[in-house]
């Protein structure tokens, strides 16, 4: 979800990228709801799993068996705002959805919930409440036109758009107005919407956000929700993924697919498999988990070194880092040890802290590193700021080599689809050449797998040369190949 003014991400001064916004939707239609008088619980057990998309804000919107709406949006921790009252009281019916939020632009964080979603609107064909993951393209020149034609807008938000768009079409039914609004959207986007009797969960043409179905069959409930692990935790079984280009309405137990768009090949994010989701999703019909390992695999063989041990950086480093080990036959150790309880808004993103802030959340298990070669494998590198500490961690506590190994390739273009990047000039390996950033690190070798053994690793057998044209990713921020436009904001060499 992209924010035009002040809502940036609270750990801005962290090296990975901002993960993208998390969306959920459960909705029942059981003969006994006795023993769950309402789905909201459901809903922020969802967001739970989802929890690591996105920290900045959540909310839950729900309705009612007459219909009315009901929305509660906090700034924070699911946990620590959706306790048993607020959920049970104050969010009732049997239909709901929800959203975690991080937002993707690089200003001062935003406090207020005022861009926290649902987005909630009274339209003339009733309420309707829409989460969103991923960003619109063309938010600014959709924005410009609607305020024109009359439209208040009471956030920063491009989700926004979407409300506005529904509210001006001229169409008949809720479906075909979704649908006209979603025509005139470029750029990236999962979103649920429920409006007074349906629940819709939608894909972009290309497919770039996840969003998955789940089902309880024997309550007669479904879920929509952005990675399976949060299918997991309710007990619901994964149905399949929403494809790209589908909208899918649930409406009195009837599920019904529509493709409105015309065609376009799959180009679903694959950044997705080296950081954003959990390691026990499946997106896109491939175990994170599996895909990390195998990255680490063809990372060993693409850039081998001899070293006495294998240590991973917490914590979406570590299957990449057992795929080296395995593959390399150098073993694995947990050189280093991540703090838990260091919460991401626990710092503020000054220079004083950010000194200070690699150490808060990680810590040099000495006794496993000193006198040792080490190999250090990390999912990306982003501004290098946290590499270059890390590194030093590992000096200080007698490491006699770091040789780092990066599971990706090297980040050199900014994302414009949903994704929380610095601008170019801000990304270690669009300013560097591969010495210059071992030398700049402080390392004794450096090497990123390539974005050919990112596709093997992913399933493509034949890497991303291959002629699977419904297997390639958006890789726009290892390739700068956009393709999707960005008006104004189209960098040079896309």
């Amino acid at each position: 979800m992209y924010s035009t003014e002040n809502c940036s991400s609270c750990c801005c001064w962290n090296e990975k990228l901002g993960e993208e916004c998390g969306v959920y939707g459960v909705v029942s239609f059981g003969n006994d709801n006795s023993c769950m008088p309402h789905v909201s619980p459901l809903v922020a057990m969802g967001l739970h799993a989802l929890q690591h998309r996105g920290q900045e804000a959540a909310g839950i919107s729900s309705r009612s068996d007459n219909g009315d709406f009901y929305t509660i949006k906090r700034t924070g921790y699911v946990r620590d705002n959706f306790t048993r009252k607020h959920i049970i009281d104050d969010l009732p019916g049997m239909s709901a959805i929800g959203h975690v939020r991080y937002s993707t632009t690089k200003n001062k964080p935003d406090h207020s919930t005022r861009d926290a979603q649902p987005l909630f609107a009274n339209l003339a064909s009733g309420g309707v409440a829409v989460v969103h993951n991923g960003n619109i393209t063309n938010a600014d020149l959709l924005r410009s036109s609607l305020v024109q034609r009359g439209s208040i807008f009471q956030s920063c938000s491009d989700t926004e758009c979407i409300v506005h768009l529904i509210a001006c079409s001229d169409k008949q039914s809720f479906e075909d107005k979704l649908s006209d609004a979603l025509g005139r959207i470029e750029g990236a986007y999962s979103i649920i919407v429920m409006n007074s009797t349906q629940m819709i969960g939608a894909r972009d043409p290309y497919g770039i956000r996840p969003l998955v179905l789940g089902r309880i069959t024997d309550k007669n409930i479904w879920v929509f929700a952005s990675e399976t692990c949060a299918l997991d935790i309710i007990g619901a079984e994964y149905v399949r993924d929403v494809a790209a280009g589908e909208m899918l309405v649930i409406d009195n137990n009837k599920l019904t697919s529509h493709f409105p768009f015309k065609k376009s090949p799959s180009r679903f994010c694959i950044f997705e498999y080296v950081y954003f989701s959990r390691p026990d999703s499946y997106v896109e019909g491939q175990s994170v988990y599996q895909v990390r390992y195998n990255i680490g695999m063809i990372l060993a063989q693409e850039g081998p070194v001899e070293a006495d041990i294998i240590c991973p950086v917490p914590d979406s480093g570590i299957p990449s880092a057992m795929g080296y080990s395995q593959e390399s036959g150098i073993p694995m150790h947990l050189g280093i040890v991540k703090n838990q309880y260091v919460g991401r808004t626990f710092i503020e993103p000054t220079n004083e802290f950010r000194q200070q802030g690699v150490r808060l959340k990680l810590n040099v298990n000495r006794s496993v590193v000193e006198g040792k070669s080490v190999v250090l494998v990390d999912d990306s590198l982003v501004r290098g700021t946290t590499s270059r500490k890390i590194q030093q961690l590992l000096r200080d506590a007698g490491a006699r080599e770091v040789h780092f190994r990066i599971a990706s390739p090297p980040t050199v273009w900014p994302c414009y689809y949903g994704v929380d990047t610095p601008d170019r000039d801000g990304l270690m390996a669009a300013q560097m050449s591969l010495e210059e950033m071992r030398k700049e690190l402080q390392v004794d070798s450096i090497h990123f797998v390539s974005l050919d053994g990112l596709y093997k690793a992913s399933g493509c057998r034949d890497g991303r040369v291959g002629n699977d044209e419904q297997r390639r990713f958006c890789d726009a921020c290892f390739s700068g190949d956009y393709f999707i436009k960005i008006g104004k904001n189209t960098p040079e060499g896309s």
